[in-house]
């Protein structure tokens, strides 16, 4: 199912009124490669240009928006030539499918909050997560034609951004509605991301897991906001598994987190989100 009209569409399914929500980033959060950058590294303008774009952006000097469109730009193949290059080389973490399969048996709501575009994310996660692909909700971007093209042709695509903002899709407007619920039907909100495309989500959730290594962990140190460093989806799992049974809470987690990342700071690599 993706999500487009629906602000409160995982209080509803897969299951109603759940206790617990998991947002997460798609790209480089639940797969091992960002999509997007390896489209563009491999056929696009290159790494050089991307990471450059990505630091344009943590300073300041270009929105989000506009350095991911001219990444989308510099990529040319038809769209389903893509999306089949993608499905071939992009690779899942390997302890995701064992915290979903959790989540769904435990009625935590998984929705993937991405700055990626549906059909290739939708590719993707049929391919790796199976049968069960169809009760991850997607909220993100999608794709158009060109003028007086289709996607089916060489260059004849672009990205259709999700709303207005400097984002082109601002993940924070996703959480937010289910943060403002009264208190005795908002759910505890889990949020997992890595890059650029999380910041403005970083402040909305209860519990924010941060990639080891990417510049959101940057950002949320900048900024003052709690987080946990996770390496893959064993660690995430284990935290959200103690905070479901009440073995600990999220602003435990949060404070234990932040302690064990002054411990031994991870430094960014210049990642997009």
């Amino acid at each position: 199912m993706d999500s487009s009209t629906d602000p409160l569409m995982a209080m509803k399914r897969p299951f109603k009124d759940p206790k617990f929500i998991f947002f997460t980033d798609f790209d480089g959060t639940i797969t091992l490669k960002d999509s997007n950058d390896f489209m563009t590294d491999n056929i696009g303008f290159g790494g050089d240009l991307r990471r450059q774009g990505n630091r344009d952006v943590l300073e300041g000097r270009k929105t989000f928006r506009d350095s991911f469109q001219e990444m989308i730009d510099s990529v040319n193949r038809p769209f389903p030539e893509c999306v089949d290059y993608l499905v071939e080389n992009i690779e899942l973490d390997p302890y995701f499918n064992e915290y979903f399969q959790w989540a769904l048996k435990n009625e935590v709501p998984t929705v993937v909050v991405s700055s990626g575009m549906t059909p290739i994310i939708r590719a993707i996660l049929k391919n790796l997560v199976g049968p069960d692909h169809d009760k991850l909700d997607i909220v993100s971007n999608e794709v158009m034609a060109l003028p007086g093209k289709t996607i089916d042709q060489e260059g004849g695509w672009t990205i259709k951004y999700h709303d207005e903002s400097g984002f082109g899709h601002d993940k924070s407007l996703t959480l937010r509605p289910y943060a403002q619920q009264p208190a005795d039907v908002r759910p505890t909100m889990f949020y997992a991301g890595d890059g650029v495309s999380d910041l403005s989500a970083a402040r909305e959730t209860d519990l924010l897991f941060a990639k080891k290594g990417h510049d959101l962990i940057r950002y949320c140190v900048k900024e003052n906001v709690p987080f946990t460093v996770f390496e893959d989806w064993s660690t995430i799992l284990e935290k959200v598994k103690d905070i479901v049974e009440g073995k600990t809470t999220v602003h435990e987690a949060a404070k234990q987190g932040y302690e064990e990342y002054q411990k031994g700071a991870t430094a960014s690599n210049g990642h997009a989100g």
